[in-house]
């Protein structure tokens, strides 16, 4: 769990910094682009934890084929109630989304390596 807090924190942190320190006015756009990439991503993390740590780790690989394709709709929906629905900025909410994107998703594949190499320590 300790690595969804870093991922939230760290989230948080640039996003404000991000809105504090560059002197543009897409703070909304900042906020929203990184909100859906890091809920995605602490879901995950949170399922492939307790999947991967419980009583049954060779059920993680159907789950995250099946949180992937959850992802998918989810991004999907996501991207487009931003730029459809709400008046966000697109060029501003892409970047941010991308950016946001892009990193959690490396960092869960980070975390994911350590919490497998630590399991096969002790298996």
């Amino acid at each position: 769990m300790k690595p969804a807090w870093w991922m939230a924190m760290a989230s948080i942190a640039s996003a404000l910094a991000a809105t504090r320190l560059l002197d543009i006015d897409a703070d909304r756009e900042i906020v929203l682009g990184m909100i859906g990439p890091l809920v995605a991503a602490v879901a995950t993390w949170v399922l492939v934890e307790r999947t991967f740590t419980g009583s049954h780790p060779e059920r993680l690989t159907p789950r995250m084929i099946q949180a992937f394709a959850a992802k998918m709709v989810f991004f999907a929906a996501y991207v487009v109630v931003m730029l459809k629905v709400l008046p966000v900025r697109p060029i501003e909410f892409v970047v941010s989304f991308t950016s946001y994107f892009i990193a959690l998703h490396v960092i869960e594949a980070l975390c994911m390596r350590r919490l497998f190499a630590r399991g096969m320590e002790k298996g």
